[in-house]
């Protein structure tokens, strides 16, 4: 059975940074992809970045761009998936979730269904 369990989350005022980590243990195929999504309440889940097993990093978001990175460490079946937040906006508030694909080598598209197992979210709050 995966699991992620993501961390890092908190509160930080506009122009600063945080990086999120998400710890991702039982994965049984060797070709994956670990992406990160954010919510805001009464909103659709969106995308932001993902990265696959090969460090093929996907952009989901536009609005994140020159801002946040991704990358990942780890082998085989213990894989941490970093999210690595600068300049952060109020606009970046959100939870923010990580999820898995596996059997593949380049990031699905953001479409919440085609990921299999999430995490339980870390709460970023950007204050103005």
């Amino acid at each position: 059975e995966v699991q992620l369990v993501e961390s890092g989350g908190g509160l930080v005022q506009a122009g600063g940074s945080l990086r999120l980590s998400c710890a991702a243990s039982g994965l049984t195929w060797d070709d994956y992809a670990i992406g990160w999504f954010r919510q805001v309440p009464g909103k659709k889940r969106e995308g932001v970045l993902c990265i696959s097993s090969i460090d093929r990093v996907t952009n989901y978001a536009d609005s994140v761009k020159g801002r946040f990175t991704i990358s990942r460490d780890g082998a085989k079946n213990t894989v941490t998936v970093y999210l690595e937040m600068n300049s952060l906006k109020p606009e970046d508030t959100a939870v923010y979730y990580c999820a898995e694909s596996q059997g593949i080598i380049h990031c699905p598209e953001p479409n919440p269904p085609l990921f299999s197992s999430w995490g339980q979210g870390t709460q970023v709050t950007v204050s103005s």
